[in-house]
């Protein structure tokens, strides 16, 4: 059995014990977390799809950490201008152990 939902913008496949990185959620480690946003779900062949979610369906998730992503740098600059701009970025994540998915 697996799902496809949707946070922060970005669309994840999860089965359970997945273990997946997304954008920040305002949760404490160890908690749980409930996803609803469902796209998506399968199980033992028999497939559900939303218009745009599936109505009555639910992941659920415990909060392992929050954690920052790898460092990326932004660089702008213009030829000849001498105008160069050097920023850096580091994206705040949550990672996520899925406990359980449940379709209505």
């Amino acid at each position: 059995m697996f799902a496809v939902i949707k946070t922060g913008g970005k669309q994840y496949r999860v089965a359970e014990n997945d273990i997946i990185q997304v954008e920040k959620l305002p949760a404490e480690a160890g908690a749980s977390v409930t996803l609803d946003e469902v796209l998506m779900v399968e199980d033992g062949g028999k497939v559900s799809v939303g218009a745009p979610f599936v109505s009555g369906a639910k992941v659920t998730a415990e909060v392992v950490e929050q954690a920052r992503g790898p460092k990326i740098i932004v660089f702008k600059k213009k030829r000849r201008q001498n105008y160069r701009r050097k920023n850096g970025h580091r994206q705040d994540l949550t990672v996520l152990k899925i406990t359980g998915i449940s379709a209505a």
